[in-house]
């Protein structure tokens, strides 16, 4: 009865604990961009070459950062902005005002980049 007791409690904790972590992991821990210092300016020409180039350099360099990225936007899908080179913004907020072949400058976090895919992503984005 007791050991039952333990079991139900260990896996209980083990629950909350993976909640919290994807939900820290998926939310960006609470980080706010529109506050928060740039630490890279970057044309999305020179981010790819840098990821294609050694994407762990790359990887140590910018994942989790504050990133302002300058490109053209090559697709437009509701709140997501695929720059081009591969380079997938989620937006906070849907943005109307961001059209197809415009320059625009996206400011978002480095979560990560997808090698299959060439894509370098980044969430957390808004135009600056």
């Amino acid at each position: 009865m007791k050991k039952s007791r333990i079991i139900a409690l260990v896996l209980l904790l083990s629950v909350v604990v993976g909640v919290s972590a994807f939900n820290y992991v998926m939310h960006g821990g609470g980080r706010n961009l529109l506050k928060e210092e740039t630490n890279f300016w970057v044309s999305s020409n020179d981010l790819a070459k840098e990821f294609s180039a050694n994407t762990n350099s790359a990887n140590a360099k910018y994942l989790e950062k504050a990133v302002a990225v300058k490109g053209i936007v090559a697709d437009v899908n509701n709140n997501v902005i695929t720059l081009d080179n591969g380079i997938v913004c989620t937006l906070q907020t849907a943005n109307n005002a961001i059209k197809k072949n415009q320059v625009v400058t996206i400011k978002g976090r480095v979560v990560g980049y997808d090698d299959l895919m060439e894509e370098i992503k980044l969430d957390q984005c808004f135009s600056i």
